[in-house]
């Protein structure tokens, strides 16, 4: 909301109308919570917003994103969530805020993947290439930010085509239920996930459509 909401005529906004927009969402948490998140947005103003020469307004911010990706005549579905993402002059930002006590970098393994998602999700969306991911830490303000090249698109990519290969021509190919469960088309069809899954539907296509689903 201070970013959504905030009308852009002036520079920056005052710390008042930080203040207004916490205490517009606090509605239900306990005094604890609330001084808590109070606290944790001045840090952030005072860290971010306070000396900077304007507030600069994001392309987008708290939406879903997703793209397609078609191999091995299988469709993929990559869907995902971001905090905010900015415009800038050589392409996109994707930042996404931590509130948790501590910040919890993810393994260099899984984050290449995570950015290269990223990438082919903005690329197909904007039509503008991710530069930079950022995990920003609420708390402390600590920054940590990955740049992001087309050796990551390429790298997950690859990644997707070795996936579509094994779910094509392994017939013992065995679930991985987990939280990507939630947001499945299929998980009312899945054994995993139910003792009696339904049927699957009759005119369901021979060529089945999945679902590779990503979150940061």
């Amino acid at each position: 909301m201070v970013y959504r909401d905030w009308h852009y005529h002036e520079a920056t906004p005052d710390l008042h109308w930080i203040h207004r927009c916490w205490e517009e969402h606090s509605t239900g948490l306990t005094p604890g919570q609330i001084e808590d998140g109070r606290s944790i947005l001045e840090r952030y103003y005072e860290k971010f917003i306070l000396n900077a020469p304007s507030l600069r307004q994001p392309l987008a911010v708290e939406g879903r994103i997703q793209a397609f990706l078609r191999v091995e005549s299988l469709e993929f579905c990559i869907t995902g969530r971001y905090d905010r993402i900015d415009y800038l002059n050589d392409g996109l930002e994707l930042i996404d805020y931590k509130s948790s006590r501590d910040l919890k970098v993810p393994e260099s393994d899984e984050m290449d993947l995570q950015i290269g998602l990223y990438y082919l999700a903005l690329e197909q969306t904007y039509q503008q290439s991710l530069k930079y991911l950022t995990l920003l830490h609420l708390r402390t303000g600590e920054k940590v930010r990955y740049r992001a090249t087309r050796r990551h698109k390429k790298q997950v990519q690859a990644v997707i085509s070795d996936l579509a290969v094994r779910l094509r021509h392994d017939e013992t190919w065995e679930p991985t239920p987990g939280k990507q469960c939630d947001r499945c088309a299929y998980s009312r069809y899945c054994p995993a996930l139910s003792v009696n899954p339904a049927p699957l539907p009759t005119t369901m296509s021979a060529t089945p459509e999945l679902q590779l689903a990503l979150g940061l």
